[in-house]
């Protein structure tokens, strides 16, 4: 009685543990193919959108150059000039936050021979601004009045807008069209439809042209009987853009 107790036992603990132990070794369901998980047909597409706008504001580079026996004669007399010219562009209408110090420099001169050492002749003081005329129509009659103060350099001169978020907006506009365009273009061409727009996401925005302009090498200090005159042309604005569009059949 004892040997068959045992034996039922021991029959009854293998039977509790083997639903256990299959479930421990059972393999793991299978993971779905990979297409099925998207069996779409795509477009990927880029657009752009420009528009064409007057510039309403310009940036201006000016300054002044002097020179002396000794380098804080040299800063000095600069020091004076350039006072005169900032209060000039004030006159003129220009706040001092749309003023603005680029360039400061102080080097010495020397005059070289052949065969001679070099002979220091002086030194030249230099104080550029960048000045940031919001109003184009006060343009022509800042530079003169700068010029008359006493600024004997102007290096260069861009144009922009003030405010860029309406143009922006107008290219950005553009740029879905031509998008759009592209996407049923496309589509016919391979004999599907577009069925939805996916993504979008907008990539470079910039206006052209170009970077600053020459303006004149050298100003003369002298009065101008008319007012120097200023042409903004026109600045383009691009937007672009790129999406995903899912074709259907």
């Amino acid at each position: 009685m004892k040997t068959l107790l045992r034996a039922g036992v021991l029959s009854l603990s293998l039977a509790a543990l083997a639903p256990a132990a299959l479930a421990q070794t059972a393999p793991a369901p299978a993971a779905p193919a990979a297409d099925s998980m998207f069996r779409a047909t795509t477009l990927n597409l880029s657009g752009m959108g420009e528009v064409d706008v007057a510039p309403d504001m310009a940036m201006i580079s000016l300054g002044v150059q002097t020179e002396a026996p000794t380098a804080q004669a040299a800063m000095q007399a600069n020091a004076q000039q350039m006072t005169r010219v900032m209060a000039a562009l004030n006159r003129a209408g220009i706040q001092a936050r749309d003023i603005q110090t680029s360039n400061l420099n102080l080097s010495a001169q020397y005059d070289y021979v052949q065969n001679e050492p070099p002979r220091l002749r002086g030194y030249q003081a230099s104080n550029q601004v960048t000045v940031k005329v919001r109003d184009l129509a006060r343009l022509g009659a800042a530079v003169d009045a700068t010029v008359n103060a006493g600024a004997n350099q102007i290096n260069s001169i861009s144009f922009g807008l003030n405010d860029r978020s309406q143009a922006e907006n107008q290219a950005r506009q553009a740029a879905v069209r031509d998008l759009q365009a592209k996407a049923q273009l496309y589509a016919q061409a391979t004999g599907y439809r577009v069925g939805r727009l996916v993504t979008l996401s907008e990539g470079a925005t910039y206006s052209a042209p170009q970077p600053p302009m020459p303006y004149m090498a050298m100003a003369r200090a002298e009065s101008m009987k008319d007012s120097t005159p200023v042409s903004g042309g026109e600045l383009t604005v691009r937007v672009d853009v790129s999406g995903l569009y899912e074709l259907t059949r």
